[in-house]
């Protein structure tokens, strides 16, 4: 597992970094940054972590996330086997941003989008299929005119009329210390490993090297829900994937993805999606 917290190096010609990552699959890299992150995935389906937000994700996902919001993706799935998952990734430091920004009236839209962010943002489908060719485009521009890009881009976020949240609220409720943050990233991974299998209690004590009290109250903290909540999403998200891109039968999703009882696995899918597996398959592969 990555380091929790994630630098990222600046390179010395330039004010903030384009990443162009591109991956057999999208792996589970509990972390975060204390940068601004723009990020477009391609060719990837799967399930994003986003503070106390987990969500299926389909290619073109554009995400806007703010400074220290844990998060990461996970590819489940590719759109076309012969190309590689891909994520373009834009961080800028909030330094950067008000050095651009403040002295600029015609700005200030950006500064509204940025604050916005604490929360996490997605974008309508018009913003994101614009930002997607802006973005694209970037990659193959001078680093003076991906500036210019990265002004236009930003303020096409800012006139986008619905942006939505992620988070339930600004993730920082606490701050604690960097060994606390790993502790608790083991058990993320730990967990997204073996979500399939009934992970003990005492088995995650162990990975964490933590008291009981404190596991449960740092994992809290850090998600915004239990442990036992937290499997549960993890179950339904990737029931979700395979109800969506197969047509495997719905008893052998529910085995696949830990539930070894049918109505238990019914009755777990439809209290977090308000729909049952079937409702839900209809609903999306039509």
């Amino acid at each position: 597992m990555k380091p929790y917290l994630e630098p990222i190096p600046t390179p010395d010609e330039s004010s903030w970094v384009l990443f162009d990552r591109r991956l057999a699959r999208i792996p589970f890299e509990w972390h975060y940054n204390t940068e601004y992150e723009l990020t477009l995935t391609l060719n990837s389906r799967g399930q994003r972590f986003i503070g106390d937000n987990i969500s299926p994700y389909e290619p073109g996902d554009l995400v806007l996330i703010g400074p220290r919001i844990p998060h990461t993706w996970c590819s489940t799935a590719d759109v076309d086997p012969g190309k590689m998952h891909q994520a373009i990734v834009l961080w800028f430091s909030e330094e950067f941003v008000k050095g651009m920004v403040g002295p600029h009236i015609e700005l200030h839209p950006i500064d509204r989008i940025l604050q916005a962010s604490a929360r996490a943002l997605t974008f309508s489908e018009a913003t994101r299929a614009e930002a997607e060719t802006i973005i694209r485009s970037m990659l193959q521009q001078t680093r003076a005119k991906r500036l210019i890009s990265l002004l236009s881009l930003l303020l096409l976020l800012a006139a986008d009329p619905q942006p939505r949240p992620l988070t339930s609220a600004p993730s920082q409720q606490e701050r604690f210390s960097a060994d606390s943050e790993e502790r608790i990233g083991r058990v993320l991974s730990y967990l997204h490993e073996h979500y399939r299998e009934d992970v003990s209690i005492a088995t995650l004590l162990r990975v964490a090297a933590l008291s009981r009290s404190s596991l449960h109250r740092l994992f809290r903290i850090q998600t915004g829900m239990t442990i036992g909540e937290y499997v549960i999403q993890l179950r339904v998200g990737n029931a979700c994937a395979l109800l969506m891109n197969s047509r495997t039968p719905i008893a052998l999703i529910a085995d696949q993805v830990g539930y070894r009882n049918l109505a238990n696995f019914n009755r777990r899918f439809k209290a977090v999606k308000k729909l049952t597996p079937r409702a839900f398959r209809a609903a999306f592969c039509r």
